[in-house]
């Protein structure tokens, strides 16, 4: 009997709880919906693939549904054309040499122009013995013809003889590949690719859950409605609230990234300066969107239930998934995603080693949602005043 009244006193509690019942029961609803179209509006990448002086035959084998070509005529080197345009790879050739330089910044795309380039020279050596083939075949079917001939005619002219057609010249060459590496090696596998985007959320992520969950911890005990209490401002609530746990969130965002850095011995083609300064952007976002957040949690099972609807959903956005493919109502939400320009910078300056007028944007784009996110803030702190 006792149990059961435990049993029934829990119920009762969540029965009354009616934003922890719908964070539990419409939030994993929310997640896979979202999962669902996310997949479903996911076609097959497409990589880039710039060519020069390159046999057209080559390049004919090579194109298909996965790969847009573009032809150059520009001296400049491969690693230029890749930075300026943004090339999944460059391909030039010298007799039989070919040399393909990627960029491999996505593997996804690289293994696309490998097994691309491997395939065309099948597919052209393939063409080339058939063709051989096929003029084989009709060169012992004229010899037949003219055996017969020659033997209808027997006594008549007994010096004709049938000679062999001369075959084509097989037109088919062997190329030999030489690959370069503008990020990383042939051993690059997907964990180096996506560890400056994961890098990012990890920071995020504990900054968002810490931050609101200390807040949260501020409000039930009382200790902010006794501050509001006194004469102090909002806003001086707000920025000591920040600047405490931002010295937290900033040693925790070192942390990480040289932890990363060193550790996982991450290759970075920019500056680390700039990498430190995107992750105290983000963590800077984070901090004011946990403790914007934590507002609407009454207890700290509720906020942990915030993380699903609000954390989880930017990874998808993060460049895990390509942004540019999905629909466009999809990349709408993207678009309002903090992650989404945090890991675009991070990528951008990590995998291509960007400077600061390519980053900006995604940079003004975190101080501008970090400013949303405060003046929230302020407008939530009015509210616990007229309690």
């Amino acid at each position: 009997m006792r149990t059961l009244a435990m049993i029934k006193r829990v119920l009762q509690e969540m029965l009354r709880d009616k934003r922890t019942l719908a964070m539990m029961f419409i939030g994993p609803l929310l997640i896979l919906t979202l999962m669902y179209f996310l997949f479903q509006s996911n076609n097959d990448q497409t990589a880039d693939l710039a060519v020069r002086n390159v046999d057209s035959t080559l390049v004919n084998a090579v194109d298909n549904d996965n790969i847009k070509i573009h032809h150059v005529s520009s001296n400049d080197s491969a690693k230029k054309l890749i930075r300026t345009h943004d090339y999944a790879g460059v391909m030039t050739q010298k007799d039989d040499k070919l040399q393909l330089t990627l960029q491999n910044s996505n593997q996804i795309k690289s293994s696309i122009l490998k097994k691309s380039l491997q395939a065309a020279q099948v597919k052209l050596k393939t063409h080339a013995s058939m063709t051989a083939l096929r003029d084989q075949k009709q060169a012992i079917q004229k010899l037949q013809q003219e055996l017969t001939m020659v033997s209808k005619q027997a006594g008549i002219s007994p010096g004709t003889q049938a000679s062999m057609p001369k075959q084509q010249k097989n037109p088919a060459r062997n190329y030999s590949v030489k690959t370069h590496y503008i990020y990383g090696d042939k051993d690059t596998n997907f964990f180096d690719t996506f560890l400056p985007i994961m890098m990012g959320f990890v920071v995020f992520f504990f900054v968002f859950l810490i931050s609101g969950i200390a807040l949260l911890r501020e409000r039930t005990t009382g200790t902010l409605k006794r501050l509001l209490a006194t004469p102090i401002k909002r806003g001086e609530i707000i920025t000591g609230y920040l600047s405490g746990y931002g010295i937290f969130a900033l040693v925790q965002t070192l942390l990480i990234v040289l932890y990363s850095t060193y550790v996982f011995k991450i290759q970075i083609l920019g500056s680390i300066w700039y990498v430190l300064l995107i992750n105290v952007l983000m963590a800077f976002v984070a901090l004011t969107m946990g403790l914007f957040i934590s507002t609407f949690a009454a207890s700290e099972f509720q906020m942990m239930q915030f993380i699903p609807i609000v954390v989880i959903p930017q990874v998808f956005f993060s460049g895990i998934i390509p942004v540019d493919q999905m629909a466009n109502w999809l990349q709408g939400i993207g678009h309002i995603m903090p992650l989404y320009y945090g890991a675009n910078a991070m990528s951008d300056v990590v995998a291509k080693g960007v400077g600061f007028i390519q980053i900006w944007p995604n940079l003004l784009a975190l101080l501008l949602l970090a400013g949303l996110f405060l003046i929230l803030n302020l407008g939530a702190m009015r509210r616990y005043r007229e309690v």
